[in-house]
């Protein structure tokens, strides 16, 4: 894992955008669909607010996809995915595409199975993310993680640490209005993607991205397993970094 640290948060996001913004142009020369998976959440506003600010990137062959999303709020909900990423990615540039993942359906078996045949048809090569205070990935819980997950989509139950970290951020007034369950995209599926680039600033992030460098490699943190892929940056500020010791500073 490549980690950089920043003395800030936009810092990191600035610097996160720049590098997803050069593998866009660098794909852009080889291919005329360039599949890209978004993240939400708090830890991503700086890096997309920075990726939709620069010039000239060829949004016009990007096609967009979310890694998860709650079951039963729809799509106006102030917590929604897919609101965020309207308000956040597709209203600031003309992307190509953005296949958002639909929560509140009523076949979400219908909905895994078509969202996956058309994000294997985008052949996706860059993932945006984040890390869950629970060390989660997309929705991939500890109890939920699986690094063989036989399904590339699945629903799941958000453990409590995963609801309260949804409160803790502001999306959800009290817990108790937070979704028990969600759509996410595997572990199998995001590691797939080539090349991973993880924002994680913040305070509240300093004691799980510590456990994600220095943890034993398991499902108690999944995060860990970001270890295994071969082209993954975490870009953190001062903050999150705050807990790392001399043994896994970069």
């Amino acid at each position: 894992m490549n980690v950089r640290v920043y003395p800030t948060a936009k810092a990191a996001g600035v610097a996160a955008a720049e590098a997803v913004a050069a593998a866009l142009r660098k794909l852009s020369a080889e291919r005329t669909v360039i599949g890209v998976i978004f993240a939400t959440g708090a830890s991503q506003i700086e890096t997309l607010h920075a990726l939709t600010s620069i010039p000239d990137l060829p949004w016009d062959k990007v096609h967009g996809f979310h890694m998860d999303e709650y079951i039963g709020i729809d799509a106006d909900h102030p917590a929604s995915f897919r609101r965020y990423l309207r308000e956040n990615l597709t209203s600031r540039v003309a992307m190509a595409a953005f296949h958002e993942m639909n929560g509140d359906a009523s076949d979400l078996e219908r909905v895994q199975r078509e969202y996956m045949a058309t994000l294997r048809a985008a052949d996706p090569r860059l993932c945006l993310m984040g890390i869950g205070e629970n060390g989660h990935i997309a929705f991939n819980d500890p109890h939920e993680a699986d690094f063989d997950d036989p399904e590339p989509i699945k629903i799941v139950t958000l453990d409590r640490a995963c609801r309260e970290q949804q409160v803790a951020e502001g999306w959800f007034p009290c817990i108790d209005r937070v979704p028990e369950r969600a759509l996410t995209l595997t572990i199998p599926t995001i590691l797939k993607v080539p090349k991973l680039f993880a924002s994680v600033p913040g305070k509240r992030k300093a004691a799980i991205v510590r456990r994600a460098l220095s943890d034993p490699i398991s499902a108690h943190c999944p995060a860990t397993i970001l270890r295994t892929h071969p082209d993954v940056t975490i870009y953190l500020d001062e903050e999150s970094a705050s807990e790392l010791g001399d043994g896994v500073k970069p």
